[in-house]
């Protein structure tokens, strides 16, 4: 069985085919970055993964070196996720369904992640730490069902370093940028730490973080910064 799956959630338009071993046949994929950009823009993302569909499909087709007949189903990313780019994957998912007459399947974005960690680890009941935008979830299997276990209660760890990352002018995404700064960071700063039984919470910390921004050093900051939110991660996973 060989799957060809599409993703859109965000800013990244990406076609993976795979086979019923889990072998990734093609994975690519283009990106909606703006220079200078603070954030995705949704429709302005949502109109790129429209015009560059159709070129990212037949790259992975050919990549794959397997035609429409060798595909047995076509998949997609169902949500969460933005809601125009959401559409855009959701209706050529459906169109390709139409047009090749293959069986379509709605996917979680979430479990999708879990899933694919699962297999390429060969892990058979994993507690997952899920950390991305806009989820921060401690996730485990209970009776054949993933459940959640804690989770944040206001913002997700990467809207967190997104949003300071803007407050520094760093641009969007901020994350890579940040971490080639934690690394020449030599002084910590205490900061406030929030977690309640398994839960946690980032905004009081970024709050902190934005008072600091005139009073300390941005490389020490970011270091304290991230030193602190990996370690509230760390507390609730284990």
């Amino acid at each position: 069985m060989i799957c060809l799956g599409i993703e859109s959630t965000a800013h990244t338009f990406g076609i993976g085919i795979v086979n019923e071993k889990c072998k990734i046949l093609a994975n690519e994929k283009i990106s909606y970055v703006k220079k200078d950009s603070v954030g995705i823009h949704p429709r302005e993302a949502a109109d790129f993964h429209y015009k560059n569909a159709k070129k990212v499909i037949q790259n992975a087709l050919e990549k794959a070196d397997v035609s429409w007949k060798e595909i047995d189903l076509v998949a997609f990313s169902q949500g969460p996720g933005l809601g125009n780019c959401l559409r855009v994957g959701a209706v050529t998912a459906r169109t390709l369904s139409l047009i090749h007459n293959k069986p379509l399947v709605g996917v979680n974005h979430c479990i999708a992640h879990i899933e694919i960690g699962r297999k390429l680890t060969k892990a058979k009941d994993p507690i997952t730490c899920y950390a991305s935008g806009a989820n921060t979830q401690i996730i485990g299997l209970e009776q054949g069902r993933y459940r959640v276990f804690g989770e944040t209660i206001d913002i997700g760890i990467g809207n967190f370093l997104d949003v300071f990352g803007r407050e520094i002018h760093l641009g969007f995404p901020a994350g890579p940028k940040m971490d080639e700064m934690y690394f020449t960071g030599k002084k910590f700063i205490e900061l406030p730490y929030t977690v309640k039984g398994m839960d946690l919470a980032f905004s009081g910390l970024l709050t902190a973080g934005k008072q600091k921004i005139k009073k300390e050093n941005e490389k020490d900051l970011v270091y304290s910064l991230m030193h602190t939110a990996f370690s509230m991660l760390t507390e609730v996973s284990e």
